[in-house]
């Protein structure tokens, strides 16, 4: 059953760069959407109509409640979190990370939400850990172990188990997770600074950037487009489900059964089915489930074939 076009549609974390792009998306999809962040500021001037803001720190159990009792949507879509690791003390983003998993879950299940997307992230699998990480396999898939050694990672890994408990415990709620890798807005292709610091073509220069990461990336308004189709497909799919978010090949300028050993050599006896420009983290599931592919891609956007 789809999310009939005008249909409200809530979205934390809207002030983001991945909450910007699925503002947009709805909007455009004729969806009423309201975006809840603790700064929401002023939406751009692109914006399509229809779109409303409204400042709330969800972190608070009673705001979450306020804000889904007044406002009642169909769907909602969890973003807001301390985006990155290390931006702020560990003990602040696990706290903040898990506390709004749990109250924006817990509310939207007690007022009768239908449907809800929690955003997660590629870092639980464990990359980058300081005393070495290896793959259990590439492409790596919803399936593949998790390792979390960091906050961050640790805090969007609990963020799923409280998806996946509510999705148990709240059968009239849908609800379903998404791990993006790592966002590219549309201005960052012009130059803007990623959420890293360093521009795309930085990370593209420099491939010691991007390795940690295994070269992972996602279009924001490819990995809107997901969410799109996610919550039109979300009644119809196994409660409590993941998906990963990428983009159909790497963010690197040479194959990764190439460069990835020389970046981390622990991959090196797993990059045999790496093949041409095939990326690290698969989106087969996506694919398999809501026919969703990544459109964009660092050649086209930046203008390098």
């Amino acid at each position: 059953m789809t999310l009939e076009a005008g249909s409200r549609i809530l979205v934390t974390g809207s002030a983001g760069r991945f909450g910007r792009s699925v503002v947009r998306a709805l909007a455009q999809a004729g969806h009423e959407v309201l975006g809840v962040d603790t700064a929401p500021g002023t939406p751009p001037t692109d914006m399509p109509a229809g779109v409303a803001t409204l400042p709330a720190d969800l972190t608070d159990l009673g705001e979450a409640f306020e804000v889904m009792a007044r406002f009642r949507p169909r769907a909602v879509v969890h973003l807001a979190a301390v985006a990155t690791p290390f931006s702020r003390t560990d003990a602040f983003t696990y706290r903040v990370n898990t506390q709004l998993a749990f109250n924006v879950c817990e509310a939207a299940a007690r007022t009768g939400v239908e449907r809800v997307v929690v955003a997660s992230s590629p870092t639980v699998i464990g990359y980058g850990a300081p005393g070495g990480w290896e793959p259990a396999r590439l492409p790596i898939d919803e399936g593949h172990p998790v390792a979390p050694w960091n906050a961050y990672s640790l805090s969007k890994l609990i963020a799923e188990e409280v998806m996946a408990s509510f999705a148990r415990s709240s059968p009239g709620t849908a609800f379903a997770a998404v791990r993006p890798c790592f966002v590219i807005a549309p201005e960052e292709w012009e130059g803007a600074p990623t959420q890293s610091g360093h521009t795309v073509r930085e990370r593209l220069d420099r491939p010691e950037l991007a390795g940690v990461s295994l070269f992972n990336y996602v279009d924001a308004r490819d990995a809107s487009e997901l969410v799109l189709t996610l919550l039109d497909r979300l009644p119809g799919l196994p409660p409590g489900e993941v998906f990963f978010a990428g983009a159909a090949d790497a963010l690197a300028r040479e194959p990764l059964a190439e460069l990835l050993p020389r970046i981390l050599p622990a991959t090196a006896g797993h990059v045999a089915r790496l093949t041409g420009t095939a990326p690290a983290f698969s989106s087969a599931k996506a694919e398999r489930l809501l026919g969703w592919q990544a459109k964009r891609s660092w050649r086209t956007e930046i203008g390098e074939i």
